[in-house]
């Protein structure tokens, strides 16, 4: 593989240090090596609802990335990175079918009304044998404000979200939760939340024109750090293990 910006192993963006990122990144990835040996050559990686190219530099681990989104916004931020990236929506995508060995849709499924007709057109441009990794909020009863500032549709239980891969014609590997470690306390801070004036301020790309994606709330260095070891250890548990209940949901499945 090249030394491109997004395989670069020295690459480092703000979001990867933030406790949230961090997590979810380590436990999808830990997941995934499990399917999906890293560092062969000549595979593609398309990532639906791309942004400004988050995760392109750790996706890369599993071949050449490209991604689709429907903001302009983040493409440009994207672009200036220097990754392959293209504006389109994730229900009609403009790719061939079967092009991509794997096919990544993180915390974006529920940005889609039609969830099936998204996840049926993955399912298209995955290659026989190859794989969709997708993540999705957890529990329609969580519903927050965040949700609200993200535009989401719908949160899942894990049953619920198997069926709809399985609807799309993907064979479900592996789901679990994600974030079991703070649940208790990510879903009381939630409910006492709801309804009062303590909802978190957050730029969004719909009410800030500075802002290509919604911002992730603030936490101080002490419990960045703290979140985040706890996250590790969660994360390093999933290699082998599911979790009974979280605030998300980490999916693998094949076509």
């Amino acid at each position: 593989m090249t030394n491109s910006p997004q395989n670069s192993p020295a690459i480092m963006l703000e979001e990867d240090k933030h406790w949230w990122f961090a997590t979810r990144t380590k436990s999808l990835l830990n997941i995934l090596d499990r399917y999906v040996t890293p560092h062969q050559p000549g595979r593609r990686v398309l990532d639906v609802g791309c942004g400004a190219g988050n995760m392109f530099h750790h996706l890369a681990r599993y071949g050449e990335v490209e991604g689709i989104d429907n903001n302009p916004k983040p493409l440009v931020i994207a672009r200036e990175r220097g990754y392959t990236v293209q504006e389109g929506v994730g229900e009609k995508m403009p790719y061939e079918d079967d092009r991509f060995d794997l096919v990544a849709a993180l915390d974006v499924v529920e940005h889609v009304e039609d969830d099936l007709g998204m996840l049926k057109e993955c399912y298209r441009v995955c290659k026989p044998g190859g794989y969709i990794i997708s993540t999705v909020p957890a529990f329609q009863w969580l519903w927050s404000h965040n949700d609200v500032i993200n535009g989401h549709y719908r949160r899942y239980t894990r049953p619920e979200f198997a069926e709809r891969l399985e609807a799309a014609g993907f064979t479900p590997r592996r789901l679990t939760y994600n974030y079991f470690a703070i649940f208790p306390a990510a879903a009381a801070m939630i409910l006492l939340r709801r309804g009062t004036e303590n909802e978190p301020d957050l730029a969004a790309p719909d009410t800030d024109n500075e802002a290509y994606q919604v911002e992730m709330e603030p936490a101080s260095p002490l419990v960045n750090t703290v979140l985040g070891a706890v996250g590790s250890l969660e994360a390093w548990a999933l290699r082998a293990v599911n979790v009974p209940v979280g605030t998300s949901i980490i999916g693998i499945a094949q076509k």
